[in-house]
């Protein structure tokens, strides 16, 4: 193997390179980064992409061709043999200045052996410097039994302690079988380096991130390495925010969920079928299967579209299992509780973790109440979004974990679900915050929410406000309304003291916000008493 290495004098860390043409596909290890084909709406492009694991093309029984003799009307099954050799391997990769949830597994035809291929950066330990000696040695070809997928499903399957499951918005969690394990265990290796870099900096790994990017922050890229924010600007602009969260990846603060590898393609829920954006801890049976066959009743999952016409026939769930709590024109709200819904609520933990990585996990659903939002129509209502919260929350969070899912997303469904949020927290007569970490989706949608309401109030408003008067109006933190308005510069120094001073650029912004807006949430309409839980019905371990 030749390799090639960057000259640079003035840095000690260069990458190790290997030119095209000069190495086979049994030379790409995990941790390489290598140009990749990807196909685009215009055709295909060649972009760098990092390769996060190996295996061996799955072969699953459930997606095994098959053809009918049409005079025994017997099955016979075809080998779906790979039209290339290099077919038989399949790559996970990050895709080079692309969010996270965009990484997918390529076949290795896709591979561009004929451009450069970059190995990882050397690790160099505390204390000791990185000389040209240590750049010599290229990493040899990692064991394709040792892929994360593998060690990621496996551990998610074969363990038995209800306690080390998961579930997302602090829950999601395993199938309905018996309590299996689906927390992910770490190997020794992993370990070591997650403690290493623990070790080597002053901030808590597990610890929550400021909503709004006030305070000191920390971001993880796709290896886990922590990456310093720079700090927070007086001016706010969206377009830099958004590309900002567009390319650096998933907020999730986890080193360990960083590390877990997509398991599933496709999942078909009703008329839509959509792609999987970050790893769930579905049994490790379905994890090669194209496409993941979901009841969008009852969020059973099925390997093929037979068991699952089969397991419609036998249904009777045409909603969600809870109470209707609101209902106007073709939308309606159910209420679940954890507790006696158990085994709906864990499906539905399961199905949003396909598309939330910024959670910490756990098993148990029983402390949550489940707020499903549906559309309603002439064959039942089908499931929009959600969002859990705690029955007992010591910060006065009044939601634990919310998502739209994709095919509904662009469409308003999500700040409607926060709406609600927050029309159940004036219900209660309390301030309500959304539990930290948000996603870059649901933070971005936190601040336009915040915006409007708040810029809202003030317009309709001829008495003068206190942020205390805000709160109590719109039941938003006091924290978050200082932060919304400091994020819009809402606050001006006026004879001696601070006042709150709308600008025409706000003002303008919020017109076209507001004539843009279709749904609401109509107060009137929602038929709710807040719960009130016995210390007995709050002991659930």
């Amino acid at each position: 193997m030749v390799s090639a290495h960057a000259n640079n004098e003035g840095s000690q860390e260069s990458a190790s390179i290997t030119p095209g043409g000069t190495y086979t596909i049994q030379t790409v290890s995990v941790g390489c980064k290598i140009y990749i084909r990807r196909p685009t709406p215009d055709g295909e492009e060649e972009r760098l992409a990092e390769i996060l694991s190996i295996r061996d093309k799955p072969v699953n029984s459930y997606t095994s061709a098959q053809r009918t003799n049409a005079r025994g009307g017997v099955k016979e099954e075809e080998e779906d043999a790979p039209d290339k050799p290099e077919d038989k391997w399949e790559y996970f990769v990050h895709w080079d200045q692309f969010n996270k949830r965009l990484d997918e597994w390529v076949t290795g035809s896709r591979l561009i052996l004929s451009r450069d291929l970059e190995w990882p950066r050397p690790k160099v330990l505390p204390g000791k410097k990185a000389g040209p000696g240590s750049l010599q040695k290229a990493p040899g070809k990692a064991p394709r039994s040792q892929s994360l997928l593998k060690k990621a499903t496996s551990n998610a399957a074969a363990a038995a302690s209800p306690t080390s499951a998961s579930t997302p918005g602090r829950s999601a969690f395993p199938s309905p079988s018996p309590a299996p394990s689906l927390k992910r265990k770490l190997t020794d290796d992993e370990e070591e380096e997650e403690e290493e870099e623990i070790e080597g900096d002053d901030v808590d790994a597990e610890g929550e991130m400021d909503v709004d990017g006030e305070g000191d922050t920390f971001e993880l890229n796709v290896n886990g390495a922590q990456v310093e924010t720079p700090p927070p600007v007086s001016s706010f602009s969206k377009e830099q925010e958004i590309e900002k969260l567009r390319t650096s990846g998933s907020m999730t603060q986890s080193i360990s969920e960083i590390a877990r590898v997509k398991n599933l393609n496709r999942l078909q829920i009703g008329k839509h079928e959509v792609e999987a954006w970050y790893f769930s801890p579905y049994p490790k049976e379905y994890a090669h299967l194209p496409v993941l066959y979901i009841c969008e009743f009852c969020l059973a999952y099925f390997p093929s579209p037979m068991m699952l016409s089969r397991h419609r026939q036998r249904c009777t769930l045409f909603h969600p299992p809870g109470n209707e709590i609101y209902r106007h024109q073709d939308i309606s709200v159910f209420e679940l509780d954890g507790k006696r819904q158990l085994s709906w609520c864990r499906n539905l933990s399961l199905l949003s973790k396909c598309f939330l990585d910024h959670k910490t996990l756990y098993y148990d659903v029983t402390p949550f109440m489940y707020y499903v939002m549906c559309l309603r129509d002439s064959t039942g209502c089908h499931i929009i979004g959600y969002f859990s919260k705690e029955k007992e929350s010591a910060e006065n969070y009044n939601v634990a974990c919310i998502l739209t899912l994709p095919q509904h997303q662009r469409h308003g469904f999500g700040k409607l679900l926060i709406e609600f949020s927050y029309e159940l927290s004036k219900k209660e007569g309390k301030l309500g915050s959304p539990e930290k970490p948000l996603s870059d989706l649901g933070l971005l949608g936190y601040r336009a929410y915040w915006a409007e309401v708040i810029v809202e109030l003030l317009i309709n408003t001829t008495d003068e406000l206190s942020i205390d008067d805000i709160a109590q109006k719109t039941s938003i933190t006091h924290a978050d309304i200082m932060n919304t308005c400091t994020t819009l510069q809402l606050f001006k120094h006026y004879k001696g003291q601070h006042i709150i001073c709308l600008s025409e650029a706000v003002l303008e912004k919020h017109e076209k916000v507001r004539n843009k807006r279709r749904r609401r949430i109509y107060a009137d309409n929602l038929i709710w008493k807040p719960p009130v839980f016995t210390r007995d019905q709050l002991r659930f371990y």
